[in-house]
């Protein structure tokens, strides 16, 4: 039998710790204004992952949680000591959607879909147009 495999992530003090197991399924790019408010980005890269797979390591008192009132599902949970964006768990309490930047393991997942592509910025320019460096430009 084989062990299921599992990643860690944390945010970006290190206080919060968590742990997701596989199989990881729906990892999508979102661009609603929400996720761009609380990302500061052009889209938000979300994995939704079941309750069953996901466990908080450490911190979980460090967490906050803001919730849109007339939002159906969006919510939003951070480290209350660095303010990173940590996985949420949504209002059916059955899916975290987890920030896939707070990994601290390599996924070999890859985004299969945009989300609300409507709403999507104007300044936003693919990636593959822009020049790419291995560091910070000098």
């Amino acid at each position: 039998m084989s062990e299921t495999k599992t990643y860690k992530g944390s945010c970006l003090c290190g206080q919060v710790q968590y742990q997701i197991s596989e199989p990881l399924k729906m990892f999508q790019y979102c661009h609603c204004s929400r996720c761009r408010k609380i990302t500061g980005s052009g889209f938000a890269p979300n994995i939704f992952v079941p309750l069953q797979q996901f466990s908080w390591l450490s911190g979980k008192d460090l967490l906050g949680r803001y919730t849109v009132p007339e939002a159906k599902y969006f919510a939003t949970s951070f480290c209350t000591n660095c303010g990173s964006t940590m996985p949420w768990l949504t209002q059916t309490e059955q899916i975290y959607v987890l920030p896939v930047g707070t990994l601290d393991d390599e996924i070999e997942l890859k985004p299969s879909q945009n989300i609300f592509c409507a709403e999507t910025p104007k300044w936003h320019t693919s990636f593959d147009q822009l020049p790419k460096f291995n560091q910070g430009p000098k």
